[in-house]
């Protein structure tokens, strides 16, 4: 199947060789219809499904931005909708075998830092996979990755410094910190954001962490970004709502697209 997907998409970029990778969250996809080129909706594409979240638009837009040839993933697909896990990260195969290097992967995430806001974005640092579930049980692909691979710098320090300097020169203030994957769709409770932050967690989502760790696997540098769209249960006494996290994504995406984009320059 991951064959066909390749062969599928070639045929329809033709000479398009993209070097970077987006996965854009909820709320985020502004930036694929900013600069759209070419778009493949995911029904057409071998293997791939079809999101079933608000917010996500469910095609893969090829684009050029600020001189680099770009892939995003306009919508993901997530654990909690029933996939099996091996296709939850199958888009991230495709775009290493299309030849992408860098992977850009964003989400929106619960704040269990009390210091941090709504709207704040965060550069992911390391990530605590607590979803229960591996993308890389089953067979091994020797061809794009060793069987027991290492996960000492899942997110590139080399990126992390390159988005701090970034943020600085854009005036936009980023928080650091960790991100703590569940498998969702309910919200945490107090209890578990609890666990989260003893754990060393800043941040709480149900995504990120399968893509990541699979493109790490497959040699690939990974860039984390979470837009902070909520307090985390217990940490506000609002109650959450995905309506919530859509609105504060659009808070956000402005300074969201400044940033990616001129971290795509600076790649």
């Amino acid at each position: 199947m991951l064959d066909s997907a390749v062969k599928f998409i070639e045929e329809k970029i033709g000479d398009f060789k993209p070097e970077i990778g987006i996965i854009l969250g909820s709320g985020l996809g502004d930036l694929a219809d900013e600069f759209c080129k070419i778009s493949i909706p995911y029904s057409e594409i071998p293997g791939f499904e079809t999101s079933t979240i608000s917010g996500h638009k469910s095609r893969l837009v090829f684009a050029e931005i600020n001189g680099k040839n770009v892939v995003m993933m306009q919508g993901r697909f997530h654990f909690y909708e029933g996939h099996p896990i091996q296709k939850v990260v199958f888009p991230v195969k495709v775009m290493k075998k299309i030849g992408v290097k860098t992977l850009i992967v964003t989400n929106a995430a619960g704040g269990v830092n009390a210091d941090f806001k709504p709207a704040d974005l965060m550069i992911i640092t390391d990530h605590i996979n607590h979803m229960g579930v591996n993308p890389l049980i089953g067979p091994n692909d020797a061809s794009m990755g060793e069987r027991f691979p290492d996960m000492s710098e899942v997110y590139s320090k080399e990126y992390v410094e390159l988005a701090e300097k970034v943020g600085k020169k854009l005036g936009i203030d980023l928080q650091k910190g960790v991100y703590i994957a569940l498998t969702g769709p309910s919200y945490e409770t107090p209890a578990e954001v609890k666990m989260a932050r003893i754990l060393g967690a800043d941040a709480v989502g149900m995504s990120t962490v399968p893509e990541a760790i699979t493109a790490s696997w497959a040699g690939m540098k990974v860039i984390g970004l979470s837009c902070i769209c909520n307090s985390a249960a217990g940490v506000s006494t609002v109650g959450l709502s995905h309506a919530d996290v859509i609105e504060a994504a659009g808070a956000a995406k402005e300074k969201f697209k400044k940033l990616v984009k001129e971290i795509i320059r600076e790649l």
